[in-house]
């Protein structure tokens, strides 16, 4: 570095001036009313569809173990509509 700019302090404000303060509590519109969920029949079909996972001597236990991860996340998920009331009414198939 050059000994002129070695003892230059920055202030961060650039040519602008002061910085514009952000409006952090401003009024936001409400999110729009949530779709219902509908539990996959196969949650491990996107895990599997990635292929094995390049664990040398592993792979077939990383298989099981995203697979078995997956179908635990689809059911604290299907579990977490129901209790909200978002869970898709199986007859509206």
């Amino acid at each position: 570095m050059s000994p002129r700019r070695r003892g230059r302090k920055k202030t961060g404000r650039g040519r602008g001036g002061s910085p514009q303060p952000l409006e952090l509590w401003r009024s936001v519109p409400p999110p729009p009313e949530p779709e219902p969920v509908v539990p996959s029949l196969d949650p491990g079909a996107v895990v599997r569809s990635l292929g094995t996972p390049p664990l040398t001597g592993q792979a077939a236990v990383a298989d099981q173990y995203l697979e078995l991860a997956t179908r635990k996340a689809a059911a604290t998920a299907t579990a977490l509509a129901k209790a909200a009331g978002l869970l898709a009414d199986p007859a509206d198939g």
